[in-house]
C-alpha cells in the first residue's frame, strides 16, 4: 500500500514517459520491497530542465536528468538491506528511463507507524489487528 510520489526532470522529455516511469517503479517497488502492486499508488510531476538547479547551474545547462522518489512504508515491513537495494535499483531504473541522471538525485523511503498510516478509511494497525482476530463462524 505505498504511496510513491516522483518528479523528474530530463533534457528529452517524452508524452508517454510518465506511463513507463509508473509501470517500471511499481513493478521494482513490487520485486524489492514485497508490497502489492494493486495496492500501490504513484504520482508524477515533470518538471522543466530550466528550472531543475544541482550545484548552481541548471539541468538543462548540464545536460543531464534527475529524480526525486518519495515512498511512504509501514515501519518494520522492510529490512535495511532491502531499503538500500531499492535505492540502488531506483537509481539505475531512472538511469534506463531519463538518459544520464545527476548523482544528486534522491529516493527517500519513509517508515511510517501503522497506527498513522491507512487507505480506504482505515488505518493499517486496524488492517493488521482485525486480520489476528479469530473470525467469528
Amino acid at each position: 500500500m505505498p504511496i510513491i510520489q516522483i518528479t523528474y526532470s530530463t533534457p528529452a522529455p517524452s508524452v508517454d514517459l510518465p506511463a513507463r516511469i509508473a509501470k517500471d517503479i511499481v513493478a521494482i517497488t513490487t520485486r524489492v520491497l514485497r508490497k502489492k502492486p494493486e495496492l500501490t499508488a504513484v504520482t508524477i510531476a515533470q518538471r522543466d530542465a530550466a528550472h531543475w538547479f544541482v550545484g548552481g547551474p541548471s539541468l538543462a545547462e548540464q545536460g543531464l536528468a534527475s529524480f526525486f522518489l518519495d515512498i511512504k512504508v509501514v515501519d518494520g515491513t522492510n529490512t535495511k538491506d532491502e531499503k538500500a537495494a531499492y535505492v540502488a535499483t531506483i537509481f539505475d531504473a531512472f538511469g534506463q528511463l531519463l538518459g544520464p541522471v545527476h548523482p544528486e538525485s534522491y529516493v527517500y523511503i519513509h517508515d511510517v507507524k501503522a497506527e498513522a498510516y491507512g487507505f480506504g478509511g482505515l488505518t493499517q494497525e486496524h488492517r493488521y489487528i482485525a486480520g489476528r482476530l479469530p473470525h467469528a463462524a
